[in-house]
């Protein structure tokens, strides 16, 4: 039996052909594909190279024909024969956007849900095809999401003067943000955790025992990321926000000391406002109602959260109280400052936008 000549590659070929051939991600066809026009420009019989990549003699005869004649470009798939698929998109597009029919008895879409519906309409689209719609429009029936209104009066005033400390702060002064976390539980594990191992994440039991709770007072200083101060209460009323913003004022004596919190009653409280009307260097600036996610130190809570308090055991508030403020050390040793980035106006555009509004929300 006679052997074919060595395949002649196009110059640039070979390197192409071998970087497909290590791709992770090209379809199967193309690597077979790339492999037999190698094999065969290194001389292999057509039979060996059949046998090596797992497909027939005829095969790998009509593949190096093909390259042949149109190189690179010709390894690609034709077109297949048959009639294309008619599809309307926009039927599956507009029933998507619309609530299903109330007889459903359901709350969304899913794909099997709306290919039922449409073949009882007549129009057959199997649950495949609706969620390659799905994917090339951006459509996401089974997720839902939530929002909220600020209706504050002052909403324009306070995003202005909040947006304006952290993208302009004042010269020769400090910004901190301050808030507290309430009710955070010291919880126990009925039994010890499991390590993390090969294969297998960290395990522990569902149930757990309560050893009491503890609120986390905490000032962001916004030039720098560290938390300045931190203070922990059993309860977080007038009297603990007014001790712990004497110990804010305390940590930064002699400068001008601006304060960003939120709009909690007892920040408002007429024991407050009479100590710092005694205190004229300290100045508190209000986020709106609604719109605490524009104080700073909400972005650290969720830090400590994440990182100290969730997954950890505590057999009581006073073991948790040492756990937070040793986070807390240790976070300062590597903290840095938060980048605010939206301006007041971009925030605006959103927050006084119409509920009938087509824009994205």
């Amino acid at each position: 039996m006679s052997v074919a000549a060595p395949l002649v590659l196009r110059p640039g070929d070979g390197v192409r052909l071998r970087e497909l051939t290590r791709s992770s991600t090209a379809p199967a066809g193309h690597l077979q594909r790339a492999r037999m026009v190698l094999m065969a420009a290194e001389g292999l019989p057509n039979a060996e190279v059949a046998r090596r990549v797992g497909t027939t003699r005829q095969t790998v005869i009509a593949w190096r024909a093909r390259y042949a004649a149109g190189g690179l470009g010709a390894l690609a798939d034709l077109p297949r024969p048959g009639r294309p698929p008619v599809i309307d998109e926009a039927v599956v597009v507009s029933v998507t956007l619309n609530p299903p029919p109330a007889d459903l008895g359901i709350t969304h879409w899913s794909a099997r849900t709306l290919a039922d519906q449409l073949a009882r309409a007549g129009t057959p689209v199997s649950f495949a095809e609706i969620a390659r719609i799905w994917r090339g429009w951006g459509l996401q029936p089974h997720r839902v999401e939530t929002f909220k209104f600020s209706t504050d009066p002052q909403l324009e005033a306070q995003i202005r003067d909040v947006v304006g400390l952290y993208l302009d702060p004042p010269d020769k002064a400090v910004v901190v943000c301050v808030d507290e976390k309430s009710q955070i539980q010291a919880l126990d594990r009925t039994a010890p955790l499991l390590p993390i191992r090969f294969d297998q994440a960290e395990r522990r039991t569902h149930d757990y025992k309560r050893h009491g709770t503890t609120a986390l007072f905490a000032a962001l200083e916004v030039a720098t990321g560290r938390i300045t101060t931190d203070a922990c209460y059993p309860r977080h009323r007038n009297n603990e926000f007014l001790a712990f913003l004497k110990q804010v004022a305390k940590a930064h004596p002699r400068v001008k000391l601006h304060v960003v919190c939120d709009n909690y009653a007892t920040h408002h409280h007429p024991n407050a406002k009479a100590w710092l009307a005694r205190h004229p260097r300290i100045t508190l600036h209000f986020t709106p109602t609604s719109a605490s996610w524009m104080n700073l130190v909400e972005v650290f809570f969720g830090i400590i959260t994440r990182q100290a308090i969730r997954r950890s055991t505590f057999t009581s508030v006073p073991d948790l109280i040492g756990a937070i403020r040793t986070f807390i050390d240790a976070y300062n040793e590597r903290c840095q400052p938060f980048a605010w980035t939206k301006t007041a106006d971009q925030i605006l555009t959103k927050a006084n936008r119409q509920k009938n509004s087509d824009t994205r929300h």
